[in-house]
């Protein structure tokens, strides 16, 4: 069954933090454990029900000011630094466009309810897919299988006729257990050439 739709995770993929020298400055600032901002934005307990829906962005973020004893300006101040060193893989968005004429493209990530904000305004690129699937918004996060079946149901498409990229292994397993290609990225790997592999190839430009 030919590949018919192509799925992305985005933070470590589409978005990565190429710097992390102002997460290590805040650290350093705040008396954390190297690596701590990131445990306490994304895989504390808090930060993991933020991704759930459980909890806001906003919620989550309050948390983080109270557990650094932060005021409003220095918690802005936090936020800021916290994600200076990340960059959109623009290369990567614009070969997704290329493939749009072809296959149908689409998100699925484990993010805070504030994805579509992102994905729209601060790194602009929803444009280039036709669903967007974001674990607050659906109650689920990967790698569990529901998240994936109901990306697929979106998209009208069977298993097989999907490939799925993500840079977490646990990840790609899950979207290969429901019958899905699937593809574990790593910076600076030649995905287009990957996709190839798999007989996913872009227009002509």
């Amino acid at each position: 069954m030919a590949i018919q739709a192509v799925i992305f995770d985005v933070g470590g993929v589409l978005i990565r933090t190429e710097d992390r020298s102002q997460r290590a400055a805040l650290e350093r600032q705040y008396g954390l454990r190297p690596g701590e901002a990131d445990e306490l934005v994304f895989n504390s307990e808090a930060g993991l029900r933020a991704q759930q829906g459980a909890i806001t962005t906003g919620e989550l973020w309050r948390w983080v000011q109270e557990r650094l004893g932060l005021d409003d300006q220095a918690l802005r101040a936090f936020q800021r630094a916290f994600w200076a060193g990340d960059r959109l893989d623009e290369a990567l968005v614009a070969f997704i466009r290329r493939l749009k004429p072809r296959y149908q493209t689409a998100i699925i990530s484990n993010a805070t309810d504030n994805l579509l904000e992102v994905v729209r305004e601060r790194y602009p690129m929803a444009d280039a897919f036709d669903v967007i699937v974001g674990s607050a918004y659906e109650g689920i996060m990967k790698p569990d299988p529901a998240i994936f079946w109901r990306t697929l149901e979106r998209l009208g498409r069977e298993p097989a006729e999907a490939v799925f990229i993500d840079d977490f292994p646990h990840n790609v397993a899950g979207a290969r257990a429901v019958g899905m290609h699937a593809i574990h990225f790593t910076p600076g790997m030649d995905l287009p050439q990957a996709l190839a592999a798999l007989g996913v190839r872009p227009a002509e430009p």
